[in-house]
């Protein structure tokens, strides 16, 4: 199995700009310089990987506990990407995910323990294991 994803980008890198586009046409958006490393208007590459993180996070997280018996009755992830520099240049040196979850008859370290389970074993923090990451996961109830 493979997903698509386009991305076509026009002009230099200050004044140029481009459209990404997903594969399924479920978004297609703008993205320039001003979006990615300023506060402009639009899309840019990172928050559509903190947006993939999320989404896998709280899928991997819900698989996990359910498998145990533990079915949630609601995941809510957030990513905060964050950019940095080192002596190569611009670089993703950290994500941090939030996470809220309603998850009936467990018990905070069980959830904790796939918490942790999840942050090594869901598929794009598997992809994106070299760089630091770290979850505040929150029980709700």
């Amino acid at each position: 199995m493979a997903r698509q994803a386009e991305a076509e980008w026009k002009g230099d890198l200050k004044g140029g700009s481009g459209r990404v586009k997903l594969g399924s046409g479920a978004y297609e958006g703008a993205y320039s310089f001003a979006t990615r490393f300023e506060n402009g208007k639009g899309a840019n590459p990172e928050e559509l990987i903190g947006a993939a993180h999320a989404g896998c996070f709280s899928m991997a997280l819900a698989n996990s506990l359910a498998t145990a018996g533990f079915t949630p009755t609601s995941i809510h992830s957030n990513a905060d990407v964050h950019l940095g520099k080192d002596d190569k240049g611009v670089l993703i040196n950290l994500i941090e995910l939030t996470v809220d979850a309603v998850v009936p008859n467990v018990d905070e370290a069980t959830f904790q323990q796939h918490v942790e389970k999840t942050k090594v074993g869901c598929i794009i923090s598997r992809a994106l294991a070299s760089v630091p990451t770290n979850v505040k996961a929150a029980l709700k109830k």
